[in-house]
């Protein structure tokens, strides 16, 4: 009888295992199937392979997207904030279909930002670096200030940020994707507070919902060498950054509850960024849910060069 009570308990166990593994890689394939439907470019540089997705006309902005996101996540990350811009959005180093070269900086991810300009033929743009974006988004504007008309940093990682550290080398070893799959597969509302950084109990609307689900979704398929970077090498390299050498006008905004990013570390931040405006949001967490119009009406000020809005601090 124990014995029977053995085989049908290791016949059950592969037999979930083989579910779970058929259920990942049937969600891995959508994933890549549906980032093959979207129009992306590759530009060449000495760093490699630039990767980068637009959408829209009008004047361009460069969108620098976050942790375990690409292009693509860069332009649904600000889908509400740009109606009548060009929006122009690269994968950072080892995302998606950039490459990562040896001994990578958010210095020389700048430069490779710069290169892209070049290619484009663009001269000075708006800038936008959105949560672990803002590193390289913040040596762009330092090390060429000339191609950034303003700097606006949402929800960034900023130098005494719980973010801005290198992580533990044991995290290398874990399969992020496959982890963060399955939290997204069984238990969602825990996978929106911790990647999403939806506050605990935060009433979302139905908009702010069908956005986090489309966030979530994609992070999905994950760049292992991108993410790499930013907990090991991008993340903590913000804090020896000199902010107060900032020439670029410059707008920082972030969420009170945001639980990633820190708060307290944009504000600072911003009061040492000279004449930079800082803009605190009440609610909406680390993706500023229901902020959208507020948002968006800070950028149009802040873009249109308004000189009180660069000199005043909310």
């Amino acid at each position: 009888m124990t014995v029977f009570l053995l085989a049908g308990l290791a016949t059950g166990v592969t037999l979930t295992a083989c579910a779970l593994f058929l259920g990942y890689r049937r969600d891995m394939n959508a994933a890549r199937s549906r980032l093959a439907a979207l129009e992306r470019h590759v530009v060449s540089t000495k760093w490699g392979a630039v990767e980068y997705a637009e959408r829209g006309r009008g004047e361009p902005v460069l969108v620098v997207h976050g942790i375990f996101h690409n292009c693509v996540g860069g332009l649904l990350s600000v889908r509400d904030l740009f109606s009548d811009r060009r929006v122009i959005a690269p994968s950072r180093f080892g995302y998606l279909g950039s490459s990562i070269p040896p001994n990578a900086t958010p210095a020389a991810q700048a430069d490779a930002f710069a290169a892209l300009l070049e290619a484009l033929k663009i001269g000075r743009i708006d800038v936008v670096g959105l949560s672990a974006g803002a590193t390289s988004a913040l040596q762009l504007a330092m090390r060429h200030p000339e191609k950034v008309k303003h700097l606006a940093v949402l929800v960034g990682n900023l130098p005494g940020s719980p973010t801005a550290i290198v992580q533990p080398s044991w995290t290398r070893q874990v399969n992020r994707q496959f982890v963060m799959w399955m939290l997204r597969t069984f238990v969602p509302s825990t996978m929106a507070r911790l990647v999403a950084a939806v506050p605990k109990g935060f009433a979302m609307s139905g908009d702010d919902a069908r956005f986090v689900n489309a966030f979530i979704d994609s992070l999905f398929p994950m760049s292992h060498d991108g993410v790499d970077f930013d907990l090991f090498v991008s993340n903590a390299d913000v804090t020896a950054y000199n902010l107060e050498a900032i020439e670029v006008p410059t707008l920082i905004v972030h969420t009170k509850d945001d639980r990633l990013a820190s708060h307290d570390a944009s504000w600072r931040a911003a009061g040492r960024i000279p004449g930079a405006r800082f803009v605190s949001l009440e609610s909406g967490g680390h993706l500023m849910l229901g902020q959208q119009k507020k948002s968006r009406d800070e950028l149009v000020d802040f873009f249109a060069e308004r000189p009180m809005h660069r000199a005043a601090r909310a």
